[in-house]
């Protein structure tokens, strides 16, 4: 695996954050709408979309436009690359950890 040294910070930012690990907690239990985000993390508006601008360009989670609303759900492809960035870094590319 080619090591990308701009993709892996983007990947690793998006998962220092505690709002956005919460995020990403609730978007195990399949897509969301933003609404209901910003509901259960009680933040503001502006605060939700940056964090979900940083977990998109990570490419962990992906949206999609539904008339005025956002949608978003995990991007498996997205934690797959994670995951061999990790694996990469740390040497046990293709090997059993």
């Amino acid at each position: 695996m080619r090591l990308d040294e701009k993709k892996i910070p983007t990947v690793f930012k998006a998962l220092c954050d505690e709002n956005r690990v919460k995020i990403l907690k609730l978007l195990m239990g399949g897509e969301k709408c933003a609404c209901k985000l910003l509901d259960a993390l009680n933040v503001g508006q502006s605060t939700l979309s940056h964090h979900m601008k940083i977990l998109c360009d990570s490419g962990l989670v992906v949206g999609r436009k539904d008339g005025k609303w956002m949608h978003y759900s995990l991007s498996p492809e997205g934690f797959r690359k994670a995951v061999s960035y990790l694996n990469a870094i740390s040497g046990q590319d293709g090997k059993d950890v």
